[in-house]
């Protein structure tokens, strides 16, 4: 499939996880993406395999806790590129812990990069995919439907995201923009083995956000995203894909 000629994604989280699995799918498409991470190292890696892999690559290190950084890799996306037809939000941190003990310097961290940095780069890329009736994918979880002890911060932030996306698609829908988000579960990434779980934790009330048949490659959600993101989702609007394997079903 080729669903991505001429349009340009722009990826956060690109260098690792989801964010470079649906950065290496776009890719693949013919697409031309413009990779966003605070890795700066792992990021001029997964530039050069969207090239490799038939796309147009480009890169810019991004903190997106920091709203001037979220301005400015949009800026800088369009300034390479012309414009940005997807806005693709993947960059995130989960962090574990009894919540009684989590500090609150911890819970400030999830929510900037998480919720803020999400909020922060749709509303620097808005007024640009507004001009081409583009679309925005953010990253909820599995977590939003079915709770996970331990994670209270992470729980949060995507909750907020969940429902900030659909107030975008009602806010915007009628201007031709779509905001969709991707619900995953049980992947294999290195969110997979999070920091902070408690010693005493409780496996077998972790358990009950387990898929059935175990994890599954972040390839598996670039392909969500990448139908969400392409033509193909058209009518698709203020929606989530879980892919979870069966966890909340």
């Amino acid at each position: 499939m080729e669903r991505f000629e001429n349009k340009v994604v722009l990826v956060t989280g690109a260098a690792s996880g989801i964010g470079r699995a649906a950065t290496e799918r776009i890719a693949r498409e013919h697409g031309r993406v413009y990779c966003a991470d605070v890795n700066a190292e792992a990021l001029g890696d997964v530039a050069a395999r969207v090239a490799e892999l038939g796309g147009q690559g480009a890169s810019r290190v991004c903190d997106v806790s920091k709203v001037a950084d979220c301005r400015a890799t949009v800026a800088a996306c369009v300034e390479r590129f012309g414009r940005v037809d997807a806005l693709v939000n993947m960059a995130g941190i989960i962090r574990m812990g009894h919540t009684e003990d989590f500090s609150v310097e911890t819970w400030q961290q999830v929510l900037d990069i998480n919720l803020s940095g999400t909020f922060y780069m749709c509303q620097a890329a808005i007024p640009h995919l507004l001009e081409v009736k583009g679309n925005i994918v953010n990253a909820a979880s599995s977590i939003c439907f079915r709770a996970t002890p331990y994670a209270a911060a992470y729980a949060a932030s995507k909750g907020g995201i969940l429902t900030m996306s659909r107030m975008l698609a009602v806010e915007y829908g009628k201007r031709g923009l779509r905001v969709n988000s991707v619900a995953p579960g049980s992947i294999d990434t290195s969110m997979a083995a999070p920091p902070g779980l408690p010693e005493d934790a409780d496996f077998k009330v972790l358990s009950r956000s387990m898929a059935l048949t175990g994890q599954a490659g972040p390839e598996v959600i670039a392909n969500a995203i990448a139908y969400l993101a392409s033509d193909d989702a058209h009518h698709v609007n203020g929606e989530h894909i879980l892919v979870d394997g069966a966890t909340v079903a």
